[in-house]
């Protein structure tokens, strides 16, 4: 059975690769451009893969509402409305250009979670080679119908979604022509316990839905992005700020240049230490075979003795006989002299 793969902007992403590294930039450019340009330069030197954006205006996301529908309770953002909060949070829509001459210019991917379908068609504009849906977005199957239309690679975040409502956004990706689909598990809490992560339903999600798998990660290291590698994540998604003390809606929980380099190498340390089933000595060992214990002898003899137990022992380097001989060597008759400290080997009996 082939290996499930997608490939964004040229990068093959599957188990058999190493794990494709997402920054996400979210609000963490804090209103500046120039905040969102550095990020990406930032991300690009770190070793990241890609960087993502969230592309929405507030009045594309909710509505400008002060009742208590549309209040947040409790949490980071406690007594903000939505429009309020996606207001400050937005990327600019001008923007947008910009970023992605930038990224291209730096040799790193860009693309976006779009939050309606205005938001795909200016993305589109701007040739963006893949889409990522957010796990709020999931249960929006008309938004995902319109995303696999444009034929580019999709991911599908599922925090908060069960198996029937994953299954239901796979179906709507599908049936609407997307070939190349991936699904991140994740915790929509900001941030995100360890615990509440049960990274042990990611094999259960590779083997259930048969589809590349990775991880959308709000915990506040890098912990349980690199564990989830050994579990058969082909993608990690993490928050990137410059700043954590940046005082931006998703600075708190979001990596630092410092922490994304280190999870950009522990994850592909991960992957590589992961490897294939081998039993086989590898090549760092070669030069120790030596240093195992062989059997030597320890008295001086003469051709025509019997050799007895207290005339040979098992000790290091390796240059006689495997320990496991010794029987087969005690009670055997000697065929030439031999000094102690001589390797036994099969020519002296």
């Amino acid at each position: 059975m082939p290996i499930p793969s997608i490939t964004i902007a040229g990068r093959r992403i599957a188990a058999d690769a190493p794990p494709y590294i997402i920054a996400e930039l979210s609000a963490n450019h804090n209103g500046k451009l120039d905040t969102a340009l550095r990020i990406i330069e930032e991300a690009k030197r770190a070793g990241a893969d890609a960087v993502k954006l969230q592309t929405y205006r507030p009045d594309t996301i909710t509505l400008d509402c002060d009742s208590d529908d549309f209040k947040i309770k409790g949490g980071l953002w406690d007594g903000r409305t939505l429009f309020e909060l996606y207001e400050e949070a937005h990327m600019p829509w001008e923007w947008h250009q910009p970023l992605f001459e930038h990224a291209h210019k730096l040799g790193i991917t860009l693309f976006s979670s779009p939050f309606d379908t205005t938001a795909v068609d200016l993305l589109e504009d701007l040739n963006a080679p893949a889409y990522k849906i957010a796990s709020f977005e999931a249960v929006d199957l008309p938004l995902i119908e319109y995303v696999a239309r444009t034929g580019k690679p999709m991911i599908i975040s599922t925090g908060m979604a069960d198996a029937e409502e994953i299954q239901e956004a796979i179906e709507a990706a599908r049936g609407a022509g997307c070939k190349e689909l991936a699904i991140l598990h994740c915790v929509s809490g900001y941030p995100a316990p360890p615990e509440d992560y049960n990274l042990s339903t990611i094999p259960d999600m590779i083997e259930r839905f048969g589809l590349v798998t990775g991880l959308s990660d709000h915990t506040i290291d890098n912990t349980t992005a690199i564990t989830s590698v050994a579990l058969g994540t082909s993608l990690i998604e993490k928050h990137f700020t410059l700043d954590r003390n940046g005082g931006g809606p998703d600075d708190s929980f979001s990596l630092e240049p410092k922490e994304l380099a280190e999870l950009c190498l522990g994850a592909k340390t991960a992957w590589q230490a992961l490897g294939k089933v081998d039993y086989g000595m590898k090549s760092s060992e070669q030069g120790n075979i030596k240093f195992r214990r062989s059997l030597y002898f320890i008295k001086d003899l003469q051709a025509g003795e019997i050799i007895n137990g207290d005339s040979v022992i098992s000790v290091r380097p390796g240059y006689g006989l495997a320990p496991k001989n010794k029987k087969l060597v005690v009670g055997k008759t000697l065929k030439e002299d031999v000094k102690k400290f001589t390797p036994v080997s099969w020519r002296h009996i």
